[in-house]
């Protein structure tokens, strides 16, 4: 029997991955971060959680991700882990650092060291080609990172390819475009939308704030994407590819679609706020999956309509289910977007804003 360690088993992906790594006859292992509140709502939710062994772990922390190999002993591995939240890299960018870049190479020392047999499969993304402005990227185009969070996987990207080269080890790269899903994190804008969709339809909410409504993306079905994961690491020769379906849609077609969904028009309810724009954004990404498609057989199938329509149907249904005092796992009613939690901005009005309180306090 195959053995799979997964790390970042309780984010969106892991919980997919797992799934589909369980059906395929895999022992499967998963790291989680230990913190006040567990998380296993996903893992849950698709029923697998007491299929799973889980192993707490940290990429922060050397001697605890060297525990988790040694417990799992495994065949492949796929770091899914992560700080992913390109907004709060912008917060925190020592520690995205640490773990989207240090993190990876822990584990890339690791197995150079304790057993070079095990494949390596390392979550890159399409925020690695930041600045480039071309209508499609590709495995060949520039990479010019265009926040700490793009810069640390970046890091990792290289890493994981140097390793290949220079010793020789199983290691891929999957570049990811956006993928989403009804298990998105509700800090992400795909989910933030179909959930406040959701409850506005029920009369829980009154509009949604969103940041540039210009911003286009290449959105994609999550499931999908790990198929993809699952199928470079079967390949006969390690590789980087693009996971991508090709096209682009903005956040404002986003929300219009979602809002339609319900029979709602999203002008009625939805509010451009800029302090809610990131610092330096990345305005259109799209791949080209050609290469994937050649080599590995895999494209996608899950149109973005469909995607929409699937998100949003799973929302109202949630909140119907959470309204009629069904108890099930879920992160929504635990979500802090309602509280008044000061984030940093580093917007030009906002560093005016910060220049002028010091200002102010030269003079007590």
């Amino acid at each position: 029997m195959k053995r799979a360690l997964v790390t970042g088993i309780t984010g969106q992906d892991g919980p997919y991955l797992a799934r589909l790594l369980l059906a395929k006859g895999y022992k499967v292992f998963g790291t989680y971060r230990r913190v006040s509140t567990p998380n296993f709502w996903r893992l849950q939710q698709l029923g697998i959680a007491n299929k799973i062994t889980l192993i707490p772990a940290d990429l922060t922390d050397m001697s605890s991700l060297l525990e988790a190999v040694s417990i799992s002993d495994p065949h492949e591995i796929y770091n899914l882990a992560a700080q992913s939240y390109v907004g709060s890299s912008f917060d925190q960018p020592l520690l995205t650092t640490d773990i989207d870049a240090s993190g990876s190479t822990r584990f890339l020392e690791i197995i150079r060291h304790l057993n070079k047999n095990i494949k390596f499969y390392q979550a890159s993304t399409s925020e690695l080609y930041g600045a480039f402005t071309s209508q499609m990227q590709d495995e060949n185009s520039p990479m010019i990172p265009n926040s700490p969070y793009a810069a640390a996987k970046l890091h990792s990207y290289n890493m994981a390819r140097i390793y290949r080269n220079s010793y020789g080890l199983f290691t891929c790269n999957g570049i990811l475009f956006n993928h989403e899903s009804p298990l998105r994190g509700l800090e992400f804008v795909t989910r933030k939308i179909t959930n406040s969709v959701a409850r506005i339809k029920l009369g829980l909410q009154k509009d949604l704030k969103l940041g540039n409504l210009k911003a286009k993306r290449d959105w994609g079905f999550a499931p999908e994407y790990c198929y993809a994961m699952y199928k470079m690491m079967q390949h006969k020769h390690p590789d980087d590819y693009v996971i991508a379906t090709g096209e682009t849609h903005s956040v404002g077609e986003f929300a219009q679609l979602a809002f339609e969904t319900v029979g709602l028009n999203w002008r009625d309810y939805v509010i451009s706020d800029k302090k809610l724009h990131r610092p330096l954004d990345v305005h259109q990404l799209c791949g080209n999956h050609n290469k994937a498609q050649r080599i590995l057989g895999w494209k996608p199938k899950v149109t973005f309509k469909e995607l929409v329509k699937l998100m949003v149907e799973t929302d109202l249904k949630l909140w119907q289910k959470h309204l009629a005092g069904e108890p099930f796992p879920w992160d929504a009613p635990n979500h802090s977007s309602e509280m008044d939690i000061v984030a940093r901005n580093v917007t030009k009005d906002a560093n005016r804003e910060a220049r002028a309180f010091k200002v102010k306090m030269k003079l007590f």
